[in-house]
This record gives structure tokens, sequence and C-alpha cells, in this order.
């Protein structure tokens, strides 16, 4: 069995499902994304149109949010049936760390490349602290890449908004083009994702 397949079973097996809209023949749930321009919306996208395809019975319908830190409360409020959010911010959600118990669960890990510091090919920075006191934009404000990157750069001794002009973006595609016009420093999360269902 491929990995997409397992995560594909594995999203089935574990889904809430609404009920069917009269006179429809399919349950429909609502996949939970993030901002366009990002990883997860294109993700989910592939990830609905495998799952339609497999189950008629289902129609997963994806919506963009504001990411990671939006999708937890969705999923808690049942605006959303199942979710793509980021490790760090499902684990800020464990009652034993920050608040109250979370009705969610993780299904599936999506993938798991590495994070990394972005700037130009032509750029002199080497090494993040090169990058200290200068404009960086860590991402959407919304999305778990701010929150991976403050866990990463306190583990180094460094604060998001106390060592670097820290700039946030609406839209995860605003990102890329600020860096490559050469005024800003980037920061890119690859790390860890996970599928939660509420």
């Amino acid at each position: 069995m491929k990995s997409t397949d397992l995560l594909i079973f594995l999203f089935l097996f574990a889904l809430p499902i609404n009920p069917p809209a009269f006179g429809s023949d399919r349950d429909t749930v609502i996949l939970g994304t993030a901002t366009a321009g990002g990883g997860f919306p294109v993700y989910g996208a592939v990830l609905a149109e495998a799952i339609n395809k497999m189950d008629p019975s289902l129609e997963v319908q994806t919506l963009n949010t504001k990411g990671s830190t939006e999708n937890v409360p969705l999923l808690e409020s049942g605006k959303l049936d199942i979710a793509l959010v980021q490790g760090e911010v499902f684990f800020e959600s464990i009652p034993s760390v920050n608040r109250s118990p979370l009705n969610s669960k993780i299904i599936a890990a999506m993938y798991s490349p590495a994070g990394a510091f972005v700037v130009r090919a032509d750029s002199s920075y080497h090494i993040i602290i090169d990058l200290k006191g200068l404009p960086v934009v860590f991402g959407a404000r919304d999305s778990g890449l701010v929150l991976l990157a403050r866990y990463l750069l306190d583990g180094i001794g460094l604060d998001i908004d106390r060592d670097f002009k820290a700039i946030y973006v609406d839209r995860a595609s605003e990102g890329p083009m600020l860096v490559e016009d050469g005024s800003i420093m980037g920061w890119r999360n690859q790390l860890a994702r996970v599928l939660v269902s509420g």
C-alpha cells in the first residue's frame, strides 16, 4: 500500500461526517486548509480530489482559512470537519500545555521535510545570526510557520520580535515575492504537518 493510499484510508476511517443535504446522496466533509499560495491549499485540493474519486458517497470540499491557528478553533466550533494543522499548533492545543482539552485527534502525518531560512542566492548571509536586526518575513500571522519559527529561534536564544524586524503577510504567496525582490529575508517551514480531525 502506497503512503498516499494509507493516508486516504486513514482519512476515510477517522472522518467525521456531516449529514447529507436534502436530496443529496453524498455526505459533505469540509476540509480546512490555509491561505492561498501556501502548501496546505494545494495538498488539500489533491487530497479532496483523490477521496472524492475513491468514495462516491463523500463530497470533500476544501475551505481556505488563515492557517493552522485558525483551523483548530474552527474544528472545535464544528465549522470544519477535518483540517490540515501544523504539528506545533496541535501540540499547543494539548491541555497540559496552554489550554483546556481539545476534542480533536491526529489521524495521519502528511509529510516531514526540513524547514529553512531562505535568502537570495547572491546574498552575503550564511547563518541565522547574520539576519539579526534585519527584516525577515515569517509567513502569515495565523500560520503554524510563525509558531514553529518562535520555537526554533527560542531554542537558539533568539526572539522573532526582539531580534528581527518581523514581517507577517496576509497570504503565504506574498512571502517569496518579498524575498525575491531582495529587501527581505524569509523563513520557510517545511517541517512535519499533520492532518487533524475534530
